[in-house]
């Protein structure tokens, strides 16, 4: 008869936990959620003989204190689940930090297996692990692995099976000392919780007042629900011990346990590490490189460099491949307009799909020398030295450091992305900061956003727009930092909770990676363009054509037309060479041009007709269901510098923010001068009288601000429920327009 032996695998971020889990499973898993928790939980079932092996993948933590739901999920499997065994995946190559996960363990009174991983780069870097001797000093077996070679699993499976059957699934707990003022009274809460018997199917009594001491709100919750009176006893010896630490030593019990656990630690890394003897020069650059780049002062300064110059070599190096870019759909357009009949089919393809998509498209070779050179920096390791300096800066704002990833993944370096920077917010530990930082994530330059910023700069600030870019960047940083604090004290209160940064090593970007990295972040941004942007841009382009014009609207400027051409008939007639200006003077006035040496006179005619027609053109736009809630929009929006024809750009960009080049794009295609025009749209804009230096700047902050898109908010939703996403959709877009509105019109004062 077979038996089933659970198993559990535990282990930092990055550690090779997961790695490990499926080397040992294969294909043999099944993926679930964690009860009460949005996180995934991964499970797999494997035979050893007549036994049958349970494996359960736990969320990476750094500990147990149940902040996080990754660290809420993973003690609740322990404590309730009670598991046969753990296996305690470590990163071999930062034993000390990864040893504290395991202590916490091994205080719960589970076997613990140690599965010391990346033994390899641990040799490679010229130290070395006594495995014997670590095994020895925590009284439980160790194994070396290479998780991504399959090295050590069937030892480790062995080891696990051997000390679940022998304990039963239980060890003799961990008790580590915490020094004189905090071991007697843990002492006497042991004995309270034991007499009680409070809690005990969670845990040790010892382990169970070490809860209490680093006051875990959800054990602490749990000891009222069972007993109110002997948990106020326990919580009348913290508070008495906490006011004797706040006197004497200035610190609070949970700061004392983790530095007393972090010396036992040490203690036994001291033991079992050996170092080469030329660590020291090993260590030594890049320390001076923290020292310099983390710097309080210089850190910052270094960063805001290496921002303007990313912005700067993008621009530079992208203006020839965009320009050429634009010039091909600029001749697309020609060619498919020379080769059509006009009427809604031409109209379609190139005012819908060839002005909306080309003009997303056209910033491809921007967006791609901006995630080469992204890439580099996150390859290297500079990004994470980033997260550790700004995680000070989140902290007066009421984040948490953590918070500086999905920051980033957001778009914090311009080219993110915010619906996986939504679900990196995952990992905090505090529901309110956690929510503080889904709500203001949003507002960092995503991919999507880029084109918009660029076509601005590129319009109204040639040559500067590095400098518009870099402040767009910090501008996006500011505001999310400011709402943030906004939010953290009124409507999302909450403390703060402490986290460890991980620091990566340098290292050398491969070109081969680099490459990869720019091409899938790229491809994923033209299959939008070509998928999704092109599919809203031929809803939008319907929505900016119909209903058509009136005929008693449409009839003036047909008998305008009609009449410059009855005029340009008898020109023709009067003089066959060429017809004389002079003659179309009344007709064509308001259209005539001064010609340059060298170059051919205008049509006066053509020009007149031309004109006529980009006025009917503007008022079928307008006519149009679009370009009525454009109009109707701009009672409101004229405060902000914004026309009727951003409205509707705005508008589309509830869907995604790409749509807001797109939109412009066709919107001007259909209401431009000349129908054969393929000047970029960046020209188009700048040509509009409508449009100014202070209504660029105002939509510049708008985008930045205003609602998430769609994707972005279903993706909020699901991780903060409907509520919390329909209020960043409202307080985002009203908190848009009010900053849209002061900057505009301090503008045109200062102008």
């Amino acid at each position: 008869m077979s038996t089933t032996i659970t198993i559990g695998l535990a282990g930092n971020p990055n550690c090779g936990k997961t790695t490990m889990f499926n080397a040992i499973t294969g294909a043999h898993q099944h993926v679930g959620n964690w009860p009460g928790v949005t996180v995934e939980k991964k499970s797999g079932v494997i035979r050893q003989g007549e036994t049958v092996l349970d494996i359960v993948d736990l969320p990476g933590t750094y500990s147990l204190t149940a902040y996080s739901e990754e660290e809420k999920a993973a003690r609740n499997f322990l404590t309730d689940d009670k598991p046969d065994a753990v296996i305690s995946v470590l990163n071999a190559d930062a034993l000390e930090r990864n040893l504290y996960l395991t202590v916490q363990i091994m205080e719960l009174g589970v076997p613990v297996v140690l599965a010391l991983n990346m033994m390899d780069e641990v040799r490679k870097g010229g130290k070395d692990i006594d495995v014997g001797l670590l095994s020895t000093l925590l009284n439980c077996p160790a194994v070396e692995t290479v998780a991504r070679e399959g090295k050590g699993k069937h030892q480790l499976l062995d080891e696990a099976v051997r000390i679940a059957k022998g304990a039963n699934g239980k060890a003799e707990p961990l008790r580590i000392s915490y020094g004189m003022d905090l071991d007697p009274v843990l002492d006497e809460m042991e004995a309270i919780i034991e007499k009680a018997g409070l809690l005990a199917a969670k845990g040790p009594a010892r382990w169970v007042g070490i809860k209490y001491l680093e006051a875990d709100s959800s054990v602490i919750r749990q000891g009222r629900e069972q007993d109110a009176s002997t948990s106020a006893r326990l919580e009348s010896l913290v508070d008495k011990v906490a006011q004797h630490l706040k006197k004497t030593l200035k610190a609070t019990p949970d700061g004392i346990i983790a530095d007393y656990r972090y010396g036992f630690i040490a203690g036994i890394t001291k033991q079992v590490v050996r170092y080469p003897e030329d660590r020291a020069k090993r260590i030594r650059l890049s320390d001076r490189m923290d020292k310099l780049l983390t710097h309080q002062l210089a850190g910052p300064v270094i960063m805001g460099v290496i921002i303007y110059l990313l912005y700067t070599v993008t621009f530079v190096l992208g203006e020839y491949p965009m320009g050429w870019l634009e010039d091909g759909f600029g001749w697309l357009s020609d060619t498919v307009t020379g080769a059509m009949a006009d009427g809604l089919l031409r109209s379609l393809i190139v005012d819908g799909a060839i002005g909306g998509v080309g003009g997303v498209l056209g910033f491809v070779p921007l967006i791609m020398i901006m995630f080469f050179l992204l890439s580099a920096l996150e390859d290297s390791g500079y990004v994470a030295r980033m997260a550790y300096m700004l995680d000070r800066v989140f902290r007066v704002f009421g984040l948490h450091g953590i918070s500086v990833l999905p920051f980033i993944i957001s778009g914090g370096i311009a080219g993110g992305c915010a619906v996986p920077g939504v679900m990196a917010a995952r990992t905090l530990k505090s529901p309110k900061e956690k929510l503080a930082t889904l709500l203001v994530a949003p507002f960092m330059t995503c991919g999507a956003k880029v084109p918009v910023f660029l076509m601005l700069a590129a319009a109204f600030f040639p040559g500067e727009e590095a400098a518009i870019m870099s402040a767009v960047t910090f501008s996006a940083w500011a505001a999310a930092l400011l709402v943030a604090r906004l939010l953290r004290s009124t409507i999302v209160k909450g403390e703060s909770t402490p986290f460890v940064m991980e620091l990566p090593p340098y290292r050398m970007p491969t070109l081969r990676g680099l490459c990869i990295h720019t091409w899938e972040r790229s491809w994923a941004y033209i299959r939008k363009a070509g998928t999704v942007i092109l599919a809203i841009s031929v809803i939008l382009w319907a929505a900016m054509t119909f209903p058509a014009l009136p005929e008693d609207q449409a009839a003036p400027f047909d008998e305008r037309i009609a009449a410059i051409e009855a005029q340009a008939e008898a020109a023709k007639a009067a003089a066959p060479e060429a017809a004389a200006p002079e003659a179309a003077a009344p007709a064509a006035a308001a259209s005539t041009t001064e010609v340059a040496e060298g170059e051919e006179p205008a049509d006066p005619f053509a020009e007149a007709v031309a004109a006529v027609e980009a006025e009917k053109s503007e008022a079928e736009l307008r006519n149009s269901l679009a370009g009525r809630a454009g109009v109707a929009l701009e009672g409101i929006s004229e405060a902000a510098g914004f026309n009727w024809r951003v409205n509707i750009a705005l508008i589309g960009g509830f869907a995604a923010k790409e749509v807001v080049v797109s939109t412009l794009g066709t919107a001007y295609a259909l209401g431009e001068v000349d129908a054969e025009d393929a000047a970029p749209l960046s020209e188009k804009i700048a040509a509009d009288d409508s449009f100014s230096k202070a209504a660029a700047m105002a939509l510049m902050a708008f985008v930045i601000l205003y609602a998430p898109c769609f994707v972005t908010v279903v993706a909020m939703a699901k991780e903060v429920g409907w509520k919390w996403a329909g209020f960043s959709m409202v307080f985002n877009t009203v908190l848009a327009y009010a900053v849209a509105v002061v900057i505009y019109q301090a503008a045109r004062l200062v102008a």
